[in-house]
């Protein structure tokens, strides 16, 4: 039965969402604050440089290509990827360096061939993490976890049989360190804590399941960039009639009688039967729905970890770098303490480089790389940013420039740069968090916001701050799981 849908925001989970509703038949309205559609998957630079100013890392690609099947259309017709061979390059103080290729057993010889490590090790960890990734993925991330429904199938069987098997108990450091034991090593696995904003130390073994994404299924870039993933899904919502309000900043929510009525967007009130927030879980009651009774203890859940982004254009070439580079820290325990136990940054910051320029797409100009570096950090609670900042850019150029061999402060001649309140302003993403709670906590699945509302019939959520969590591959499961919903509930 079809129905008004409005949806609050155009993140990747919001834009997944309004299409797949329209395809269900439903008169679709997208509301986004700002300019542009696709919230951090946006872009920064001038005529010179461009950036991917949000995500940077593309795995999973058939779940974009799902949304584009299911509203049947051809996905090729909207958006492109090649895969990469190397899915990273790694890079120590002391010299070492390593590329991890996307092919398991060539990762392996490599890990081997640089730090001696039997390659076997490797392989059975990835194995494992491929099994772990196949019993967790349809029942925790699939399905909402909040309707009893979900509980009743044989997947969800099967994967309580091999709960034991999961590695919920123990955090993923202290597993990398027993299974792998070699501390680059070690170094290397605990990184994928970070992939959802979580401390390694803190986090869960289960999360052991990352690497499966990058080693098993690959590392991929979509034609254009990673802002063309969100260009895409609007191009196939427009496709289906969706109607898009940009500069459209939602003031409320407007509930009556315990149900969703309508948004209101300045003057303006808009109808709806069904009301979709892509918008942080903590904003969406504190501003959007105030007189709202809020779920204070989900709200209060730790958060993700920010990040502080740099965008240099870089007036060089560095045939040793790659689309996506890492520089660890000496000290990786040290950096975590630093982020989530004492709100701060240190000196020696384990350093993220992505240079898209390297798929040889114009987005810097010859003999130059437009550098997106990213350094992992807390979230905004009142920190002197404006004295953090300048310390670990510093930091930074110096680490880059000690092993790279090169003056990099020289060669910048062009920045721009977030921080987590930046991101914050920009996103409406409580605390500048990149991913929305935290998930250092083994439950922390099952405490996330549903994708519905309890308590109001017509409201429903999506994006990385409620069930399954941030990144764009949950974002999609996400979007799906709400879209499922609300197919159900309005059948």
């Amino acid at each position: 039965m079809s129905q008004k849908a409005i949806v609050i925001g155009s993140g990747v989970a919001g834009l997944a969402a309004a299409a797949r509703l329209a395809a269900q038949g439903h008169e679709v309205s997208v509301f986004e604050a700002t300019e542009n559609p696709g919230g951090k998957l946006n872009v920064i630079g001038n005529e010179q440089y461009r950036f991917d100013a949000g995500p940077s890392l593309f795995t999973l690609p058939h779940l974009v290509d799902q949304v584009f099947k299911d509203c049947g259309k051809n996905p090729r017709d909207y958006f492109n990827y090649t895969r990469k061979e190397v899915a990273c390059h790694y890079f120590w103080e002391d010299g070492t360096q390593l590329k991890a290729h996307a092919e398991p057993k060539k990762f392996a010889i490599e890990v081997e061939s640089k730090l001696g490590v039997a390659r076997e090790k490797v392989e059975q960890y990835l194995e494992k993490s491929a099994y772990i990734y196949r019993y967790t993925e349809k029942v925790f991330l699939r399905k909402s976890l909040h309707r009893l429904k979900s509980y009743l199938s044989k997947d969800t069987l099967a994967s309580i049989i091999r709960m034991p098997n999961l590695e919920l108990n123990g955090s993923l450091h202290k597993l990398n360190k027993r299974k792998l034991k070699h501390p680059k090593l070690v170094q290397l696995f605990d990184r994928f804590a970070t992939y959802n904003g979580s401390d390694p130390y803190q986090t869960p073994g289960v999360m052991s399941s990352i690497p499966h994404l990058e080693h098993n299924v690959g590392t991929f870039y979509p034609r254009g960039g990673m802002h063309q993933i969100a260009q895409s899904l609007y191009k196939l919502g427009q496709d289906l009639g969706v109607q898009y309000h940009f500069n459209a900043k939602v003031d409320r929510i407007e509930v009556k009688a315990n149900k969703a009525k309508a948004v209101h967007c300045g003057a303006h009130r808009y109808e709806a039967e069904i009301v979709i927030s892509n918008m942080d879980v903590v904003p969406s009651y504190r501003r959007l729905m105030p007189d709202l009774k809020a779920p204070e203890k989900t709200l209060q859940q730790e958060r993700s970890s920010s990040a502080l982004i740099f965008y240099w254009g870089i007036k060089k070439d560095f045939p040793e770098l790659d689309l996506h580079n890492i520089f660890f820290s000496a000290d990786y325990k040290e950096e975590f303490q630093q982020i989530f136990k004492e709100n701060s940054m240190g000196d020696d910051p384990t350093i993220y480089l992505n240079i898209s320029s390297k798929e040889g797409e114009g987005d810097a100009p010859e003999n130059c790389e437009n550098w997106f570096i990213l350094i992992n950090a807390p979230g905004n609670t009142g920190q002197d940013w404006d004295a953090i900042i300048p310390r670990v850019r510093a930091a930074v150029i110096n680490k880059l420039s000690r092993i790279l061999k090169t003056d990099i402060e020289a060669l910048i001649e062009f920045e721009d740069y977030l921080d987590p309140r930046r991101i914050e302003e920009r996103t409406s993403s409580f605390q500048g968090s990149l991913y929305g709670a935290g998930s250092n906590d083994t439950l922390s699945a099952f405490l996330r916001h549903p994708n519905f509302s309890r308590k109001v019939e017509g409201l429903y959520f999506c994006g990385g701050s409620v069930h399954p969590g941030g990144g764009i591959p949950l974002c999609l499961m996400g979007a799906e799981i709400t879209a499922n919903l609300i197919a159900v509930d309005y059948a």
